[in-house]
């Protein structure tokens, strides 16, 4: 598995510390959700978006590698997938999130094999 998929990429210009709830989701056709919580852990970063799919909300996990670029100044999020990939990703699981670590290797090894 990459590793490299739980990292904020050098160019994307993260700043660990600031607060990315809020901020938009670009996918690379268009906007995807916004950012409901987000980690800077090293090794295991990601954001936790909500889709939004319909009337029912649908909340993906995208592993900090995936971002290509974020733009504070927009507060928008720029990810190098598409919006279906991210709607076809597995969603988001609470429950596993925190305790599990096949299930951070079940969404790496998605984004990994689904890049845009």
């Amino acid at each position: 598995m990459n590793e490299s998929i739980w990292s904020y990429p050098t160019k994307s210009g993260h700043t660990a510390g600031i607060e990315l709830a809020g901020f938009k989701v670009e996918a690379t056709d268009g906007s995807i959700g916004r950012v409901d919580k987000h980690s800077d852990d090293v090794g295991s970063a990601y954001l936790v978006v909500d889709i939004g799919l319909w009337i029912f909300g649908k909340h993906v996990l995208l592993p900090a590698g995936t971002i290509d670029r974020i733009d504070t100044a927009a507060e928008t999020i720029f990810v190098g997938r598409t919006k279906e990939q991210i709607k076809a990703a597995p969603e988001f699981d609470r429950q596993r999130h925190d305790s599990d670590p096949e299930y951070h290797d079940q969404i790496g090894t998605y984004y990994v094999s689904h890049r845009a």
